[in-house]
């Protein structure tokens, strides 16, 4: 939703721009081709990876020096835009929600269900909570309420009983198999893959994803200069409800206008050459 997202934040020449979920600095250097030869954008993304390999994207480029790369995670913005001296310089917040396609296809951590590979799920090595330790270590219970809340399945007593009963489990294909044999069969036949929310469940879990997201976003409003532009894009209908229900407590407050009144959903172009795309909703509003 490129074109989307330069729409809402409208970035002009000189001004400065944070982009929350760098990734490989799509949007970023989409941004700065807006604001050059001056504005600047800082890049923020958990995975030092990710990081690192943006970094070498644009070294000896025109926007090596106006990009500034940070690997952190978007729960602690206020204390990234300080250190790096950008508070009071911002014209825009930018939210990219969701992992990437880097992630699914060639991390090897465990987020695609059609890989072999370990139960990791971290977008941050050093975070110390697995896949693996959550499937294989929390209760029962536990299990079942990420599975029914993060990951809204219907089947999450069944799946959760199953995950604890065919312990351990040290792959995406044990993970699998388990789901597997958890749900009926006419459940395997869906529109989306039958393991499709159960990993959506434990990489939010892992990563801590929705407590990261109601922290962030009161930090990026306070960091905005009045007339700034917040856009922030989910996947998940859970990550839609807490931007919404903000946005629409900031407006009865008066502290920003919402843009968006309804959330702005890609083209159909879009989806029928990014299928991961379909699901994703925008909403944006200005700074008062």
């Amino acid at each position: 939703m490129k074109e989307e997202v330069l729409n809402f934040l409208d970035p002009r020449s000189g001004e400065d721009f944070v982009d929350c979920t760098v990734g490989m600095g799509g949007h970023a250097v989409a941004i700065l081709e807006r604001t050059g030869p001056f504005g600047r954008v800082l890049g923020v993304d958990a995975d030092p990876v990710i990081v690192g390999r943006l970094k070498r994207k644009v070294k000896c480029t025109a926007y090596e020096r106006r990009l500034i790369l940070v690997c952190g995670n978007f729960a602690d913005l206020s204390d990234i835009v300080d250190r790096y001296a950008f508070r009071h310089h911002i014209s825009g917040v930018l939210f990219d929600l969701g992992l990437s396609s880097w992630h699914l296809g060639e991390s090897g951590r465990g987020f695609s269900f059609l890989r072999d590979e370990p139960l990791d799920m971290r977008y941050n090595p050093e975070n110390p909570l697995t896949a693996e330790a959550i499937v294989n270590f929390w209760g029962l219970r536990d299990i079942w309420r990420i599975l029914r809340v993060y990951g809204q399945e219907r089947f999450a007593r069944r799946i959760a009983k199953e995950i604890v009963r065919s312990r351990p489990l040290k792959t995406t294909v044990d993970l699998v198999m388990a789901i597997e044999r958890a749900t009926p069969s006419w459940y395997h036949r869906g529109r989306i893959h039958f393991a499709t929310k159960t990993f959506q469940a434990l990489r939010i879990a892992v990563n801590n994803e929705l407590e990261n997201l109601e922290k962030a976003l009161p930090q990026a409003l306070n960091i905005m200069n009045k007339g700034g532009r917040l856009v922030v894009i989910s996947f998940h209908s859970l990550e839609d409800r807490i931007v919404k229900n903000f946005l629409r407590e900031k407006a009865k407050e008066g502290l920003v206008k919402i843009l968006t009144k309804k959330p702005v959903k890609p083209t159909k172009e879009e989806v029928a050459g990014n299928p991961r795309a379909r699901s994703a909703r925008l909403r944006a509003a200005l700074k008062l």
